[in-house]
C-alpha cells in the first residue's frame, strides 16, 4: 500500500512553446509496482496550458481544484473541481487554466504509456 500527499512528489515542470505553467507528478507508477495504470497529478498555473496533442491511449481525468477548459473535437468545454473527463485514444486534446487559482487534476493512463 502507498499513501502520500501528492505535493511530496518532486514535480517535473513544463514551460515552453507547447506547454505553459505546468507541473506534473507521477504519484503512482512503475516504481510502485503498478502494472496496469499510472496516476499523475498536474497543476496548471493561472494562464497556463498543457500542449495540444493526441496519442494512442485514453485518459481518465478528475479535476481536484480550480477551473479550466478542455479542448476536444474543435471546441472548449468548461471543467471545475469535481468534474470528470474521459478522453479517448487518438483524440486531439488540451487543458487550460481558465481561473485565477491553480488548476489541479489527476490523470490516469495505461502503464504502457510514458509516465510523463
Amino acid at each position: 500500500m502507498k499513501i502520500i500527499q501528492y505535493v511530496d512528489v518532486a514535480a517535473t515542470r513544463f514551460d515552453n512553446d507547447k506547454a505553459k505553467g505546468v507541473a506534473g507528478r507521477v504519484v503512482i507508477g512503475k516504481n510502485d509496482g503498478a502494472h496496469n495504470f499510472c496516476m499523475r497529478v498536474f497543476e496548471v498555473s493561472a494562464g497556463g496550458h498543457t500542449p495540444k496533442h493526441a496519442h494512442d491511449w485514453e485518459h481518465e481525468i478528475f479535476v481536484h481544484a480550480g477551473a479550466g477548459e478542455v479542448y476536444s473535437k474543435g471546441q472548449w468545454s468548461p471543467v471545475k473541481a469535481g468534474s470528470v473527463t474521459f478522453i479517448p485514444g487518438n483524440e486531439e486534446h488540451q487543458i487550460k487554466n481558465a481561473g485565477k487559482e491553480p488548476l489541479v487534476f489527476a490523470c490516469l493512463i495505461p502503464s504502457t504509456a510514458p509516465e510523463l
